[in-house]
This record gives C-alpha cells, sequence and structure tokens, in this order.
C-alpha cells in the first residue's frame, strides 16, 4: 500500500505566489483519516491559503495536493464532496430555522429531500444542537452559530472538515464545547484540519499540530515532537534562600545558560535558558550550591505557546499583529 493510500491528506510542495509575495512557500504534509491537524500561525502566516487550497477554492501556483486520493487542482468536482469547509466568518439567512438552513444546504449537495431530513438529525445529534433545531439562525449566540456552521460542513456526509478559526470570538465554555466536537469529529472517523491562534486549545484536543509563519511550515508532528524541536534549550527555574548575587556570578560564568532573567530576584527566583545535558546540570546545581543556598532548580514546561513563539522567531507583541499578509492577496494581480 503506499503512502498516499494510507494517507487522507496529502500536500507535496505547495505554493501559492501573488506576484512578488509567497504566501505559501513548498507545504508538504500527510495526515491519515480520524485524526485531528492543529494549524498554528498568526494573521496572515498562511493558514487560509492552505485551506483554501484544499477546499478547491484557490488555485496553487506549484506543487499538488489530494484528498483521499483525488487531486484537489483536477478534480474539484469531486474535493467538493469530500471536503467540508467552514470559513472564519460565514453568512447566515434571516427568517430561516435552523432545520431549514440546514435542509438548504443539504439541497445545493443535491442530497435527496428524505436523505436530508435523516442527516439534518445526525449532524444536531453530533453537534449537540437539537434544541436550537426551530429556532432562527439568526437569533444565535455566537457559540451556537458557529456548531450550525459544523453541521452545515457535515451534512453531505465529507471525509475532511477544514475549519477556519472555529473558536474565534467564542467564550470560554463555548471554547470547551467547541474543542470536545472537533475531537467527537475526529472519533466518528473525520480527519480535521482546524485553524487557531488559541494554542492551548489545539494542545488539548490535537493529534498533530503545524506551525506556519510567513508561509513556510516551520514544524509539524505530534505536540511533543514539535517541543522536542527546541527543547534542548531549555527554561529553567532557580529559587535560592537569601541574596541571588551568587547564583548569578555562577550562571554568568556557565556557557550553557543564557538570558538570565532577574525580575523576581527579590524573592529569590531567577529564571534562564539552559542548553546541554543532565550531567552538565548536575555540575551547574554543585557550583551553585557552594555559591548560594539552593531552595529548588527545576526545568519549567514547555508549552506550545512558547513553541510557536520559539520556532516562528517573534514575540508575543508581533504574534497579536498582522505581519506582511500571506492569507490575502495583494489588491493587484490578486490570484483565484
Amino acid at each position: 500500500m503506499t503512502s498516499e493510500s494510507q494517507n487522507v491528506v496529502v500536500c507535496e510542495g505547495l505554493t501559492k505566489q501573488y506576484e512578488e509575495l509567497v504566501a505559501l512557500q513548498d507545504f508538504n504534509l500527510n495526515l491519515p483519516r480520524a485524526h485531528v491537524f492543529g494549524y498554528i500561525g498568526h494573521n496572515g502566516a498562511g493558514k487560509t491559503t492552505t485551506i483554501r487550497i484544499l477546499a478547491g477554492l484557490m488555485t496553487a501556483s506549484k506543487g499538488r495536493a489530494s484528498i483521499c486520493g483525488v487531486d484537489v487542482g483536477s478534480g474539484r468536482d469531486r474535493i467538493k464532496r469530500l471536503v467540508g469547509y467552514m470559513p472564519d466568518s460565514f453568512g447566515v439567512y434571516d427568517q430561516m430555522r435552523v432545520w431549514e438552513y440546514l435542509d438548504f444546504f443539504g439541497a445545493a449537495f443535491k442530497l435527496p429531500k428524505k436523505l436530508r431530513a435523516s442527516r439534518i438529525e445526525y449532524v444536531l445529534d453530533v453537534t449537540e444542537g437539537h434544541y436550537m433545531r426551530d429556532r432562527f439562525v439568526d437569533t444565535l449566540s455566537h457559540g451556537m452559530k458557529q456548531r450550525v456552521g459544523i453541521a452545515r460542513t457535515l451534512m453531505h456526509d465529507p471525509q475532511v472538515m477544514l475549519l477556519d478559526e472555529p473558536a474565534n470570538g467564542l467564550d470560554p465554555q463555548s471554547r470547551v464545547q467547541m474543542r470536545k466536537l472537533i475531537r467527537r469529529l475526529a472519533d466518528n472517523g473525520k480527519t480535521v484540519i482546524v485553524s487557531s491562534h488559541i494554542l492551548p486549545e489545539l494542545a488539548a484536543i490535537c493529534d498533530s499540530v503545524g506551525i506556519i509563519h510567513k508561509g513556510v511550515l516551520k514544524a509539524s508532528g505530534t505536540v511533543q515532537h514539535v517541543l522536542g524541536i527546541i527543547q534542548r534549550d531549555r527554561l529553567m527555574e532557580l529559587k535560592v534562600a537569601g541574596d541571588t548575587a551568587g547564583a548569578q556570578q555562577v550562571l554568568s560564568a556557565d556557557s550553557a545558560v543564557s538570558d538570565i532573567d532577574t525580575a523576581d530576584e527579590c524573592e529569590g527566583l531567577l529564571r534562564f535558558r539552559y542548553c546541554a545535558d543532565d550531567s552538565h546540570l548536575s555540575c551547574l546545581l554543585k557550583h551553585l550550591m557552594e555559591k548560594s543556598p539552593v531552595a529548588t532548580l527545576r526545568e519549567v514546561p514547555m508549552s506550545l505557546e512558547d513553541a510557536y513563539m520559539a520556532i516562528s522567531g517573534i514575540n508575543l507583541d508581533d504574534a497579536s499583529s498582522p505581519a506582511p499578509s500571506g492569507d490575502q492577496a495583494p489588491a493587484a494581480g490578486k490570484a483565484n
């Protein structure tokens, strides 16, 4: 069996370029069935470009992608059947109840009326939305609308779900519900690509993640694998009883130590980056104990957000403001 037949989503060298702007560069990805892939990147990093190519809504400049063995570029009619796409924002229709809204989209996929009725019940069951069945869509809360949006993308029973920022703007309770729903989709056999900048949410539900920055996939794999890429540069926290001057002297003299943070030294706390093995760490601890009364020395667990910032080479302020857009074409020369 070939690797492509084993994987539901295959991307090989996907590139999207608008004149001088490269929105996506040499993107490679393989995802199996019943898998949640978290796609991480700040605004303009290239997430939406990738998702729109996979949905058959945008043509790649180079490379190829396939869904269940069907080429995205040449088999767009079949791709529409295989993919359920929920953009980061979507319209709703006034004076249309939830079941009517779902029925409308089922009809758009040419589902027979009897099948549409059973699919409506099924997707409301999966999304736990039966209580909304007869409510008007435009009266729903944002979180409810997001669940209806996922129900809509499930109407034609796609194999792959492309969810672009589904947790954006949700309150904490709605985010928990969304997280459970996405995990349920994978448990029901769907392959889910979910983009987000809410990194703790992705770490909790994803089988694998990818970090994209300025159109380039910087790292991908399990959360632990991605963390391991930069794990050698560990964040350590030292607590001493009393003055930290002696400890700072030892740390400053060690070539494996960098970025010593003294912001909390009044409490006897020092944080620093450390890049060496555990045997060297034992020697460092010995030298520290000779100079200062060490209370604790521990490694601060790295989060997915830490990994994203380190791999992308950006800080929190950079991440909160859009970079030169990789998800939006320039006004001139816009491609389809």
